[in-house]
């Protein structure tokens, strides 16, 4: 059963237990109930490892969460949609008995402003005129004091007749200085419909865990190796050595250990136990590599089938020894290709597509599929919005000459194109800047 870390208010959680009573043999809820934002980054981190998945009350912790623990889980969080304005209004216009004519609202700053547009796509569909907003936009780390003021404000200012606010505890203060005051909250609909969410992520995830993985670990120039050996016997001895250390590596992820020959081992597992494994095996190639003498290379795939997964991992171990640090490579089932897993410098990046405007581009430019994929992947993971050839070269491990010749290539079929030079500080021609099309 996977177990589900469930982040929110008290009121919050208790109204999502109730809603996935259907999930209760299928999900495990583990909740974690908190009474002020700073809170959810201490209860993230220390409960990480021990949840399959993460549910959030809505969009603040979610927020927050994200940037503590990042995305290496499933997170999901129930979205902010027009219902919470319309039902804090009618509950409003109720207890007022009147119809409201200027508002005072919170709304938090997500990736496309959504929080804005929610009100200003709700406001037209009710046909009532006038009705000013007052809104104000706030990120996750928001002081509630300058919430608290900017309704006050408006309030003393006798220019809203009540204010929305997220957060319960801005709202209670407002109520004690006389202000009508509501929490914008989820409906039933939107809870049920974050639950159907996140198990069809979670089945998602789970079907991909079992996947099946092969490791292919090669070390390289064996046969050098084997000829610099003494004897015969210091051979069997490194040997011994050798499949020690991988088949302590086998047994920590419950795989299927076999020796190809001439330095070729293979692993079969499951994609789950690989992925949760895979600074184990970082440190069994370095150690590897230090008993041989010799760099050693790792491809991975994953498949449907032992077939596909063992092809995948042959064409990411190729990879794997085209690389100069013979950095981990992974074939996915899908095709993607992720190299240095695990790391800071981890790419993600696939040698498909079926734009056919794109393909006709690179045929065009003689530029492979793999190789624009992996340059924009690269561009995007180290958030360039200008690029030279030198610093490309850098981190494709490739020549400048070869990079620019890449990168002219790009320019001539309109994929990029030069928008200024940069000077050196020494002696040199400038070099040139681009910028992806």
């Amino acid at each position: 059963m996977y177990k589900i870390g469930l982040v929110g208010l008290k009121t919050s959680i208790e109204q999502i237990i109730e809603l996935a009573e259907e999930y209760k043999y299928k999900l495990e809820f583990i909740s974690f109930p908190y009474v002020t934002t700073d809170e959810i980054k201490k209860m993230v981190e220390e409960n990480n490892s021990y949840v399959h998945a993460w549910l959030f009350s809505g969009p603040i912790p979610y927020e927050i969460a994200k940037k503590t623990i990042g995305t290496d889980k499933i997170m999901v969080h129930a979205p902010a949609t027009e219902s919470g304005f319309y039902h804090s209004l009618l509950e409003m216009i109720y207890e007022q008995g009147k119809i409201i004519k200027e508002l005072s609202i919170d709304a938090m700053s997500l990736n496309a402003m959504s929080s804005i547009n929610i009100v200003e796509e709700a406001v037209p569909q009710l046909n009532i005129k006038p009705l000013k907003i007052h809104t104000k936009v706030f990120e996750a780390d928001v002081d509630l004091n300058d919430l608290l003021h900017f309704h006050l404000n408006l309030w003393n200012e006798g220019k809203t007749e009540g204010a929305f606010s997220c957060f319960p505890s801005v709202c209670e203060a407002l109520r004690e200085k006389g202000v009508p005051a509501y929490r914008m909250s989820i409906s039933k609909m939107e809870i049920q419909q974050t639950l159907r969410i996140l198990y069809e992520k979670v089945k998602a995830s789970y079907f991909k865990d079992t996947q099946i993985g092969v490791e292919i670990i090669e070390v390289e120039y064996f046969n050098r190796v084997a000829e610099e050996m003494k004897t015969p016997y210091h051979l069997q001895y490194l040997e011994l050595r050798l499949k020690e250390m991988l088949i302590q590596l086998c047994q920590k992820i419950n795989g299927s250990f076999s020796e190809k020959g001439n330095g070729i081992y293979m692993i079969f597992s499951s994609r789950g136990a690989i992925e949760q494994e895979i600074n184990t095996l970082e440190d069994t190639i370095q150690n590897l590599a230090f008993e041989a003498g010799t760099p050693v290379a790792v491809g991975i795939g994953f498949g449907e089938t032992a077939y596909s997964a063992e092809t995948n991992a042959f064409r990411a171990i190729q990879h794997s020894k085209e690389m100069k640090k013979r950095e981990i490579v992974i074939v996915q089932d899908d095709g993607k290709i992720v190299e240095s897993p695990g790391k800071q410098k981890e790419l993600h990046y696939t040698s498909r597509t079926y734009n056919e405007r794109l393909l006709e581009k690179l045929k065009k430019g003689n530029i492979g599929v793999k190789t624009y994929k992996k340059i924009v992947a690269l561009i995007r993971r180290m958030g360039w919005r200008e690029f030279t050839t030198k610093e490309l070269a850098t981190h494709l491990e490739m020549t400048e000459r070869n990079v620019r010749r890449i990168v002219a290539s790009m320019c001539e079929v309109e994929l990029a194109q030069c928008v200024g030079e940069k000077a050196h500080p020494t002696r040199g021609r400038p070099s040139k800047i681009y910028r992806l099309l």
